[in-house]
């Protein structure tokens, strides 16, 4: 009984201790459901933070195909190799799942990833002495594919593990990498983010090919699951556009696979070509070299897509375009003469020269002067159209100019056109500087019957999404600077140097095809003695060709710089070796088929033997043909060749005669003629060099015997030129064909 009232006193204050603490609570309890409110915080807020999940759903950067639907650029899974290092993560398992064994995993890796042992071992090694959760391995674990992700899975490796990812590919390797660029993921303060466009048409139509993300919402339970019939917020990702270029996939590869081949072969400094559909404007095909494999970038040495970006002195390709204007004005006559050899401008000390030295070839017509691409003639062609009237065309045919092609960093090129020298000197591709894309704008006008087009390689671009063309690229006629007839005339000239004997541009010919186009060979300015480059290999050798002549499907232009040549071998040689297959291969693919030139006239041999040599001669010359005469008799006795056999107009046959034999005069000569003569007259040949004669042991229209020795040097024309080279190397001089 006296512990009674200890006790009430105790259950009392213990219930009003518990009765205070409950009101606390219930007030607790009232506030935070009236105001929705704890310490400050929203708690709706706190809740929808802790189990409203959202993601983000990624858009594909856009693909890039070539005018046909052949993919050029897209994006693919990739996989980032990563080392689990903490070994937290294995405590609740039987097998481990970090990396146990740093030494072993870094050898395995190593052989299948092709890298160095050590470098991958030092960094899980620092890894594990930081206390790091897990390593990734730079460049060299990125962009794992999924078929090494498999090989390297297969080794069971404990903490191994991938990180899915895009990656931007190029399934065709080195294919006109300049042109489309590459773009890769962009690192920006350690966290990675989008692919991004770094170079070329990834760079410039970035905007185009980058698509927008998307984002999902739900509500999720405590281990961050869906919660059953939880709805779902979904912002759907616009995927990028697709671009459509006018590049033909088989025809780049044609120019990729020759390029790379001469590339090999003959080590140039600078490459570079172009092909082109001269009807539309389109860009068929466009590379250089040096290049790049743009998944690897291995071997980028330059940014500068050189055939849009840089311009040079073109050389006597430029020619084409004088022939052009001397014909549309009217004052080009192909059997006209000049003498050829130097020619002097007023109040210039230093003669323009033809190529072989300012020797020239006597009084020739003005067509065989391009044939032979005769500086002279163009300098005395510039007299009859005028200063003034041929920097008229020079505008007429876009030099100087933006063509506005859709690639960016695009150069106008100069015009060197202020004293009376550069005048002169422009004509025949000296001075002035041009791009490739300004002579393959310019060649369209010669090509289609006068209308010159605008070149483009962006075919369309096309929204991935909704197939809507966002933007489409139309054929733009840039200008009209000769007439239809002027076009097939200079088709037609510009043939003949491929056909004629005495044409710089006999090495493109391709069997079934008839080419018409113009030789150059640029002098190369030096940059720290002033005046040009000399030796043998340093110029910037091309070509710019289109076929058939008679209705051109096709340009290809060509240049190489600086090849490393053979003695033997001619700056025309590594550029026909690019010029004529592609040409060949892209005529063929597109089938269109062999057809014999109209203006390639043939004759059928006569047989003129008994007859004497004046009535022999003639009845050859009326046929086209050209007689040669070794004999000082009256009658013809033999000729070297056969009766009705149908030959080239203007090719030679060497007539003998009774009588004492004669030689005749075979300077200029190809070696195939030298041999119809020592054939004939059963001469001892014996030859010295390649290329053209330039000297032979007997002397011409004199008697000799059978069986004499015949000494004949050929030179090229380049070396001619070297041979004769003995003014200052800082004075105007003309460059080869």
């Amino acid at each position: 009984m006296n512990k009674r009232p200890g006790m009430r006193i105790g259950a009392a204050i213990l219930f009003g201790f518990f009765g205070l603490l409950f009101f606390v609570l219930m007030v607790r309890f009232v506030t935070i459901q009236v105001t929705g409110e704890a310490d400050g915080k929203v708690l709706a807020a706190q809740a929808a933070k802790k189990y409203l999940k959202s993601g983000v759903l990624e858009a594909a950067r856009g693909t890039i195909f070539d005018q046909k639907g052949e993919v050029i650029a897209e994006d693919t899974s990739a996989y980032t190799l990563v080392a689990i290092l903490d070994e937290s993560v294995s405590k609740d398992s039987k097998e481990p799942k970090h990396v146990t064994d740093p030494q072993k995993t870094a050898e395995v890796l190593s052989s299948l990833l092709e890298v160095d042992r050590s470098s991958l071992q030092d960094r899980l090694s620092k890894g594990i002495e930081n206390n790091l959760f897990q390593v990734e391995f730079g460049s060299a674990g990125r962009g794992i594919s999924h078929q090494m992700k498999l090989q390297i899975e297969k080794e069971k490796l404990p903490g191994i593990t991938f990180v899915k990812e895009s990656k931007r590919f190029y399934p065709n390797g080195i294919f006109s990498s300049h042109l489309i660029g590459f773009a890769q993921k962009e690192e920006k303060e350690g966290k990675t983010t989008d692919i991004v466009g770094k170079m070329g048409i990834e760079k410039s139509l970035d905007k185009y090919l980058t698509g927008t993300d998307g984002k999902v919402k739900y509500d999720s339970d405590k281990w961050g699951y869906i919660l059953p019939q939880s709805k779902e917020h979904v912002t759907p990702p616009h995927n990028g556009s697709d671009v459509y270029l006018t590049i033909d996939k088989k025809i780049q590869t044609f120019l990729e696979e020759t390029m790379s081949k001469v590339d090999e072969q003959y080590k140039p400094e600078k490459m570079l070509a172009v092909v082109a559909d001269p009807k539309t404007g389109k860009i068929l095909a466009m590379s250089q070299r040096p290049t790049f494999h743009p998944d690897t970038r291995d071997d980028l040495m330059s940014w500068q897509n050189e055939i849009v970006e840089s311009s040079y002195e073109p050389g006597s390709t430029f020619k084409s375009f004088s022939l052009a204007a001397a014909v549309e004005e009217g004052v080009f006559a192909p059997g006209a003469y000049y003498e050829s050899g130097k020619y002097f401008v007023d109040g210039n000390p230093v003669p323009i020269r033809d190529h072989n030295g300012g020797e020239g070839w006597g009084s020739i017509t003005y067509l065989e002067g391009v044939q032979r691409s005769s500086n002279v003639a163009f300098a005395k062609l510039m007299d009859e159209i005028g200063q003034e009237r041929y920097r008229e065309y020079l505008d007429k045919f876009g030099f100087g100019q933006l063509t506005g092609i859709d690639l960016p960093n695009e150069t106008a090129g100069k015009i060197l056109y202020h004293y009376p020298i550069e005048k002169y000197t422009t004509i025949f591709g000296q001075g002035t500087t041009v791009t490739p894309l300004q002579v393959i704008q310019a060649e369209t006008a010669i090509a289609n019957n006068g209308k010159m087009m605008k070149p483009y390689v962006i075919e369309k671009i096309v929204d991935h999404d909704t197939k809507k063309i966002v933007k489409q690229t139309e054929p733009e006629v840039a200008g009209n600077p000769i007439s239809a007839e002027t076009a097939k005339k200079v088709r037609e000239y510009l043939a003949t140097t491929v056909t004629s004997e005495k044409g710089t541009g006999q090495k493109f010919a391709i069997d079934g095809y008839d080419v018409a186009g113009k030789s150059g060979t640029a002098q190369i300015p030096d940059e720290k003695n002033g005046g040009y480059q000399v030796g043998k290999e340093n110029y910037l050798f091309s070509f710019l060709g289109m076929a058939p002549a008679d209705d051109p499907q096709l340009i290809v232009y060509v240049a190489i710089k600086k090849p490393e040549l053979k003695p033997t071998e001619i700056g025309s040689d590594p550029v026909s070796q690019v010029f004529n297959p592609v040409m060949l291969n892209s005529l063929k693919y597109l089938n269109i088929k062999p057809q014999e030139t109209e203006s390639l006239k043939r004759s059928k041999l006569a047989d003129v033997t008994g007859e004497s040599v004046q009535k022999a001669k003639k009845q050859l010359e009326e046929s086209g043909l050209s007689a040669v005469i070794i004999g000082d008799g009256q009658t013809v006795t033999e000729q070297s060749a056969s009766p009705g056999e149908v030959l080239l107009q203007g090719e030679r046959i060497v007539l003998r005669t009774d009588g004492n034999l004669t030689i005749p005069d075979m300077k200029g000569w190809s070696v195939r003629d030298v041999l119809k003569v020592t054939k004939m007259a059963n001469l001892d040949l014996n030859m010295v060099g390649t290329g053209y004669v330039t000297k032979q042991n007997i002397k011409p229209d004199s008697t000799f015997s059978e069986s004499e020795p015949l000494v004949v040097t050929f030179q090229s024309p380049e070396q001619q030129l070297n041979e004769k080279k003995n003014e200052n190397e800082t004075d105007e001089e003309a460059p080869l064909n």
